[in-house]
């Protein structure tokens, strides 16, 4: 299993594309109710319990962010839970498989 995934959003719009994960701000503050922000503020580099999520720098809205497993241990119970919570697709890039959780 790889360490690193890429997130995207799982809804299509009418052509097919995927739409973007929401706005920067958006992002940032749904996931701070969730124990995952920056280290500072407006960083691209979110920490969460075992996870680090990284925002593309100046893309607003986002279309797509990089997570990395920090913790392997504690890192898929917040993945699982934020995947569920935002719908999101998160594709391991080793295998190019999307994990269901």
């Amino acid at each position: 299993m790889s360490k690193h995934f890429v997130i995207q959003s799982r809804t299509a719009d009418k052509d097919g594309q995927r739409v973007p994960l929401g706005s920067r701000s958006e992002i940032v503050n749904s996931l701070a109710m969730f124990n995952t922000q920056a280290e500072i503020e407006g960083g691209n580099e979110l920490w969460g319990p075992g996870i680090r999520l990284e925002l593309p720098p100046d893309e607003d809205p986002v279309r797509q962010m990089m997570l990395y497993i920090v913790e392997e241990e504690i890192a898929w119970l917040p993945i699982v839970r934020l995947a569920k919570q935002f719908d999101w697709s998160v594709m391991d890039l080793e295998t190019g498989r999307e994990l269901q959780p």
